[in-house]
């Protein structure tokens, strides 16, 4: 499985911003999707993530509200939409696949497959 995430770039506090994640060499229906970020300095920490089929969704505490997954399984495309954009967002974030679980994963060790992440940049 190969994960092309995009979208990150250099936002305001208070801005929003959607990352799209294209995967490819996998039945998509058949991935679990994720989001993980890590900032400078820090450990990766998730983010979010949904089921294969889009009707479960989890959320890390401090984003639950604020952002949003999503994906198009007709487009091999998972989102992350993010509100209310915050200087403590700024990270790299990644996104990940698992093909083992049907439902949505929060483990990082039970991805198989991650992309090579895209930066986001909150400033104050």
């Amino acid at each position: 499985v190969q994960l092309q995430a995009s979208g990150g770039g250099l936002v305001q506090a208070g801005d929003s911003l959607r990352l799209s994640c294209a995967a490819s060499g996998r039945t998509f229906s058949s991935l679990s999707m994720g989001w993980f970020r890590q900032a400078p300095g820090k450990e990766r920490e998730f983010v979010a993530s949904i089921s294969r089929s889009g009707d479960g969704t989890s959320y890390a505490d401090s984003m639950r509200g604020r952002f949003a997954i999503s994906r198009d399984n007709a487009k091999n495309t998972v989102y992350l939409s993010m509100n209310s954009l915050k200087p403590e967002d700024t990270a790299v974030y990644y996104c990940a696949a698992s093909q083992s679980f049907r439902g949505p994963v929060v483990v990082s060790t039970q991805f198989g497959f991650w992309g090579q992440g895209t930066q986001v940049t909150v400033s104050s």
